[in-house]
């Protein structure tokens, strides 16, 4: 008997699945509440259905799914890097690689909180608002830029891995494929061993892939069982703006400059791009998404392995797009809530400030609040605001994720033409990635 599921693409169940939790989830918080409303009891205990389903069930497959995908960033991002490091036939590449991924990501960060603040000033989603101005939030400290730099280079890379520190993993992957380049023999012989842990880290990759409607359907459930519409409802023109923003960001920003730099059509990069989309919209981290960013860039855009080994994780560490548009919308609107009038100058230092914070702060925990409060600062507004705009912070995360891997892989499109690097029958072939096709990157190595 035919599998159900092979009827449908992996797209179409992870939509599937998220439509469902979606409705489920609100269809809970409808009918249930915490408090043990239709409450029943099992061997003399009282069991909430709320509390079985919603913090029992959906909560645990939802998070061994998250687990899972963390558990493959580590091995991924260690073993694809070294195996693109060491096949490079000139190591001093690796400079211009880094210098193009950097200048690109600042760009396009750049670019989006620039139309954060100019859609945000045109808008005005803070005027005639009344919200509750007492609440306080205290940020983390951010580290200084100097701090970063030297924290970059892991004093223990077995920690580095442990602790998932992307930055360190990312210099040490490319100091250790460097050294078995220049190790003749002997790095010949360990290459053809990472070349075979690439390959059974990707069949992972796609077994978690298959799985991946479950793991989606338990996360929409369990979030829109607990969150509140009335939040949203008392912040709906910010929250509509931010949307709005990350979807010109999203669905024209990126495209023009991939047909301008590349020459290549938009259309394609954003139809292989809905894997990956989903999968960061549900678990709102690029960390916990790389495997699938990673797997999109390679099998579908036709990506070779030794620029989006490096492009990539690169990116999931230090774009911050949708960070940033969300912090030139929220500046505006809470500048507007507590009437402070900031002039162009300003605006410009939010615009500078959120650039350089996205790799400043790159891999700090609540990366997004502590970039946020350093731009408040440095215009001379109260970092209290943020708890204005916390409550609806959860749903624009997951877009805002969603966008950050799209531009993630734009890059990587980007950076692999430039270089010379990317597959363009790969690119254009609407089914490449599936399980009909596969990319021959050892075709293509030998016909560059």
């Amino acid at each position: 008997m035919a599998n159900p599921a092979a009827k449908y693409s992996l797209t179409t169940r992870i939509f599937l699945g998220m439509l469902a939790g979606i409705l489920l989830g609100t269809l809970l918080r409808a009918l249930f509440d915490d408090s043990g409303d239709f409450a029943f009891s099992v061997f003399g205990l009282h069991v909430s259905t709320y509390a079985l389903l919603v913090e029992g069930i959906f909560n645990i497959v939802g998070k061994i799914f998250i687990a899972s995908l963390q558990m493959l960033v580590v091995p991924l991002v260690f073993v694809s890097l070294v195996c693109g490091t060491c096949n490079l036939s000139d190591p001093s590449r690796l400079g211009r690689l880094g210098g193009k991924s950097i200048l690109l990501y600042l760009v396009t960060t750049a670019l989006a909180i620039t139309l954060a603040v100019t859609f945000a000033l045109l808008v005005a989603p803070g005027e005639g608002i009344n919200l509750d101005t007492s609440a306080t939030f205290s940020a983390s400290e951010a580290p200084t830029f100097s701090e970063v730099i030297i924290g970059m280079f892991p004093t223990n890379p077995i920690n580095a891995m442990a602790e998932g520190n992307m930055l360190q993993i990312i210099v040490f992957s490319v100091l250790f494929g460097i050294a078995m380049a220049m190790s003749g023999k002997a790095g010949t012989k360990l290459g053809e061993m990472f070349e075979d842990l690439n390959k059974v880290v990707m069949r992972l990759v796609t077994i978690l892939m298959n799985l991946a409607p479950y793991g989606v359907f338990a996360l929409m459930a369990k979030l829109f069982a607990t969150i509140g519409f009335d939040t949203i409802t008392s912040l709906l023109k910010y929250f509509l703006l931010v949307l709005f923003v990350l979807a010109v960001h999203a669905f024209i920003s990126y495209p023009v400059l991939l047909k301008v730099l590349t020459g290549l059509n938009p259309m394609h990069l954003l139809k292989k791009m809905r894997d990956a989309a989903l999968f960061a919209f549900s678990t709102s981290s690029s960390s916990a998404t790389l495997p699938v960013t990673l797997e999109t860039a390679r099998n579908k855009l036709g990506v070779r392995n030794t620029v989006a080994s490096f492009t990539v994780p690169l990116g999931a560490t230090i774009n911050m797009d949708g960070t940033a548009i969300m912090q030139g919308v929220a500046t505006v609107f809470i500048a507007q809530v507590y009437g402070v009038d900031l002039s162009v100058s300003d605006y410009l230092m939010v615009i500078l400030t959120a650039t350089l914070a996205s790799v400043g702060t790159a891999g700090v925990p609540g990366v997004g609040l502590i970039m946020l409060a350093m731009v408040l600062q440095q215009v001379n507004l109260p970092v209290e605001g943020i708890a204005l705009i916390i409550g609806v912070d959860r749903l624009l995360d997951m877009t805002r994720t969603a966008v950050n891997v799209t531009g993630d892989c734009m890059v990587a499109c980007v950076v692999a033409k430039s270089e010379g690097e990317l597959d363009i029958d790969t690119y254009n072939n609407p089914r490449a990635g599936s399980k009909e096709e596969t990319v021959d990157f050892e075709h293509f190595d030998k016909n560059r």
